[in-house]
């Protein structure tokens, strides 16, 4: 046991491995056309509710004084891409997270593309309802090959056991699962650093999951994903030379769920993405109750943009949140091991 656990453990580091050097030579191409085709980001201005955005406007001024290229989860949905289809692409494990991931991105390309090169009031992005709209028919559509395809209908409750829920009600989570992560790790990128090291750590933890379940092929998947992350947070800890841009924000959220879902650890996904959970519920929080109450709870939200406006440096904000994620990755692991995952 203890062999094949480290053969399943070599192989996902040389996947990662791969997945690191392909997105590090990919990331100059990637610069050559961003800035030859001015893939800059425009400043988001107004909030899902139309209301104007003062405070972080003038919190993140100075990142757009300059050029400010967007789009670089391109680097990433290649370097996964192709790693996994080459060398790890199997129907029982890869190619549902990467069919997802692929997904993801594509409904963010679709924004980031209309960001970059629209102009007008539609030129901030795809509207809210219209994305919310797409993911939800990604999460759907894996749903049912998820439950019906490979006849997987249960769901682990930890400390209790597998609990079926039918083919309907897997098909529901399952889309639950890929339309909230999806939406979470998109609300989180706003900070140099930030999605990339929690959703790194997200995947490490799931892979850690997937190893002990003698899931190699999705352990090695996590890790291909984990390679691109470090390539990509080398350029992107403040000050960040890119963003990845809803396309890499929606293929991390929606390949993240799908693994949470295949690893059978779906509770526990608000364990290991509390930070991420956090994030989402400051938005909503402050939008249910501008909308309710007419007064803010936040500063402004999400949660590290109130933080800013109270003075945490960029930096601090994004370090501390890897370290409270990096714990919550490990107690998830933990429960895993404790609660049946494992």
């Amino acid at each position: 046991m203890m062999t094949s656990i480290n053969d399943e453990m070599f192989y996902g580091l040389l996947l990662a491995l791969a997945s690191f050097l392909f997105s590090m030579l990919l990331t100059p191409i990637y610069t050559h056309f961003a800035y030859k085709y001015r893939f800059w980001k425009k400043q988001k201005q107004t909030t899902v509710d139309g209301e104007a955005l003062p405070i972080m406007t003038k919190l993140h001024a100075h990142k757009f004084k300059h050029t400010f290229p967007t789009m670089a989860g391109l680097i990433g949905v290649i370097s996964v891409t192709l790693v996994t289809w080459i060398f790890n692409l199997d129907r029982g494990q890869t190619w549902l997270p990467l069919v997802g991931f692929l997904g993801g991105s594509f409904v963010g390309v679709i924004d980031d593309a209309i960001n970059i090169f629209g102009s007008g009031r539609g030129a901030a992005g795809l509207r809210g309802p219209v994305k919310f709209f797409l993911i939800t028919v990604v999460g759907l559509i894996l749903g049912w090959f998820f439950a019906v395809k490979l006849d997987w209908t249960t769901i682990l409750v930890p400390f209790v056991g597998n609990i079926s829920i039918g083919v309907v009600g897997m098909i529901l989570v399952f889309a639950f699962a890929v339309v909230a992560t999806s939406n979470a790790v998109n609300i989180t990128d706003g900070l140099d650093g930030l999605s990339g090291g929690l959703t790194m750590l997200a995947y490490g933890a799931f892979g850690v999951i997937a190893l002990f379940q003698g899931n190699m092929l999705l352990f090695g998947f996590c890790m291909t994903i984990v390679g691109w992350l470090l390539s990509y947070i080398w350029f992107n800890v403040p000050p960040a030379r890119f963003m990845m841009g809803d396309t890499g924000s929606f293929a991390l959220g929606a390949g993240l769920g799908i693994v949470a879902m295949m690893t059978n650890s779906f509770l526990l996904l608000p364990v290991i993405g509390l930070m991420l959970v956090i994030e989402t519920s400051s938005s909503l929080i402050q939008l249910v109750s501008k909308k309710f109450f007419h007064k803010k709870v936040f500063i402004s939200a999400p949660l590290h943009h109130h933080l800013e406006a109270k003075g945490w440096g960029e930096a601090k904000i994004v370090m501390r949140f890897w370290i409270i994620a990096g714990v919550c990755a490990l107690i998830g692991v933990f429960l895993a091991a404790t609660g049946g995952a494992i």
